[in-house]
């Protein structure tokens, strides 16, 4: 949830024509990890855990790939997307640790 906030509070500066494009992209992608986890967890089989929870990895990803994008443009400088990718790196491997935990369980 702190990188969902850290990710609005980032994507505020992008440029406006970019508000229904890159910026709403990393927006939903952000948004998308906790969800994804939340919905698996309901979902209460580790089949159904881990196929969220691959679902949140992918959006992960997507997420990372969108603020290198964002460095690229000058949207943002390294530096500062770099306090956004670090946790997300983290989070991706906790995040992957999780889905194998619950593929061994099935």
């Amino acid at each position: 949830m702190d990188l969902v906030r850290e990710v609005y509070r980032l994507t505020r500066t992008w440029p406006r024509e970019e508000l229904y494009g890159l910026t709403s992209q990393a927006r939903r992608a952000a948004v998308s990890m906790p969800a994804n986890l939340a919905e698996g967890m309901g979902r209460g089989t580790p089949g159904e855990l881990s196929r969220f929870a691959h679902n949140a990895l992918g959006s992960a990803y997507e997420l990372d790939t969108l603020l290198q994008i964002a460095v690229e443009l000058n949207y943002n400088c390294a530096e500062e997307g770099a306090l956004i990718r670090e946790p997300l790196g983290r989070l991706i491997k906790r995040i992957s640790s999780f889905a194998r935990y619950q593929e061994a369980r099935r």
